[in-house]
Parts: C-alpha cells; sequence; structure tokens
C-alpha cells in the first residue's frame, strides 16, 4: 500500500470533519458523559460520522475503530490493517475553547502507525507522517518537513497540567535540569516532533485512538514511543488502554 498517496485524501477527510467541529465552536450545543466519564458534545459525533463516511468511501474494505463507536475484540482480533480515529482528541480543551484539541486519523498495520495525520482545525495546522515518506505541518499554506531536536542541557518536558501526578512529576525530576512545556490533546506527540520539546511521559491512562496518529508523525520525524519496558507501543491489542509511555527523541532509553 503507498501510505503517502493516501495522505492528501485523509487530509481532505480530517479538513471536513473540522469544518464540522468548528460549526459547533463557541455555539450551545449537547454535552454528555459517557461511561469513563468523559465529556461527549455533539461535535464529536458529527465529526466522527463524517470521517467514517469519508474512510469507507477512501477504503471501503478497511475497517475502522473509532472513540465513538465501539467494535468488539472478537470482531476485531482478525484485523491486521485497520483505520484508528479520535474523532475529537482533546474534548475538553473543545469545551474550554483553548484551542488545543485535534482530530487524529492513523492507519494501523500488523500493530503499527504507519500512517498518521492530526489536524487542529481551531488553529489552521496540519501535521502529518508516514513510515515512508517522512512527517510534515502545514500552517497558513507553508509546508516544512519536521525532525526532532537535539535535546539541549535543559530537557524541555511536555505535559499538562490536567494529567499531572505524583508519578509523571518523579519521572520529570529524575531527568535533572527541565522547563515544562504546555501542550494538550495529541499536540504534545507534535511538539516533539517539530524540534519544540524533547519528551512526553504518560503516567496514566490513555486508548489507542488518543495515541495513534500522533505516534506515527512523531516516528515519522525520527522519534519514538516506548513503554517503560523500552517495547515499542503498539496496537490492534485486546484492550484498547495504552500502557504509561514515554515519547522522545532517539535519544531517550528507559532504564
Amino acid at each position: 500500500m503507498d501510505y503517502d498517496a493516501l495522505v492528501p485524501e485523509v487530509l481532505a477527510i480530517a479538513a471536513d470533519a473540522g469544518e464540522k467541529i468548528m460549526a459547533f465552536y463557541r455555539q450551545d450545543y449537547e454535552v454528555t458523559q459517557k461511561q469513563d466519564d468523559s465529556p461527549l458534545t455533539e461535535a464529536d459525533m458529527a465529526s466522527h460520522h463524517r470521517i467514517v463516511e469519508g474512510l469507507r468511501s477512501l477504503s471501503p474494505k478497511l475497517p475502522i475503530l473509532s472513540e465513538e463507536e465501539e467494535v468488539a475484540w472478537e470482531e476485531r482480533r482478525d484485523w491486521d490493517r485497520f483505520w484508528l480515529v479520535d474523532p475529537i482528541d482533546g474534548t475538553k480543551d473543545f469545551i474550554k475553547q483553548s484551542g488545543e484539541f485535534t482530530v487524529n486519523i492513523a492507519l494501523i498495520e500488523n500493530g503499527v502507525p504507519v500512517m498518521g495525520v492530526v489536524t487542529v482545525p481551531a488553529l489552521g495546522i496540519e501535521y502529518w507522517g508516514t513510515c515512508s515518506g517522512g512527517a510534515f505541518r502545514r500552517k497558513e499554506g507553508e509546508t516544512v518537513r519536521l525532525q526532532v531536536a537535539e535535546p539541549p542541557e535543559e530537557k524541555r518536558v511536555v505535559a499538562s497540567k490536567n494529567h499531572m501526578n505524583a508519578e509523571t512529576e518523579a519521572f520529570i525530576e529524575s531527568l535533572g535540569p527541565h522547563c515544562l512545556v504546555q501542550a494538550g490533546s495529541s499536540l504534545k506527540f507534535c511538539r516533539i516532533a517539530e524540534g519544540e520539546a524533547d519528551i512526553y511521559p504518560r503516567v496514566g491512562p490513555t486508548c489507542e485512538w488518543d495515541t495513534g496518529a500522533a505516534q506515527a508523525v512523531l516516528e515519522a520525524a525520527g522519534g519514538r514511543v516506548l513503554t517503560f519496558e523500552g517495547e515499542p507501543l503498539l496496537y490492534g491489542k485486546e484492550s484498547v488502554y495504552n500502557p504509561h509511555f514515554v515519547a522522545a527523541g532517539p535519544w531517550f532509553t528507559p532504564v
């Protein structure tokens, strides 16, 4: 499969979903709570339906796993290639109108994210990456190739105040001299991919759709995402929950 050839069409699908989302932004809309107490808005569902429609038109035979449409393990267990979708990553950021929410679309092949698109509808930014063609960012019509940076002595740690805990703080302190870089949703990975941060530790719950697309972007930019045991973060598991992980440049190795 030509992953790079898919990128323009997936970007277009994500852009359409972004337009659906922005139609709700700064408007009155209904917010409900899912079983895990995370918020769900009308914008999430509008984005979900647009993305699913677009991907089914693009690749009718490829299955889709979206945050907003559960698929039983008995059906998923035989998938060796599938789309992984988060219609709005950072729904809390959407509700707070911070702008730092994203649309995530990844292609997973044999457990590995081989292509990913991350768009930021409120900020007009698009990120994408493939295992064969590198990583890129488009902003205000300008496209630049992304490459992770060599870390300075003072590590730039990207984290979210919403998810800070004692374990995360202890890990950050173990890095030595550091400063914190704030970012929401999948933008944490993208900050590392574009050389504006060095490391993102996540000691807390995430699901596959939260990370797949941005992991593809970061790895295409020369970074990597590892569990605390030093194993690659993989997809298509029976549980959609990820283990704890660290996203960083190639300089980092878990102890």
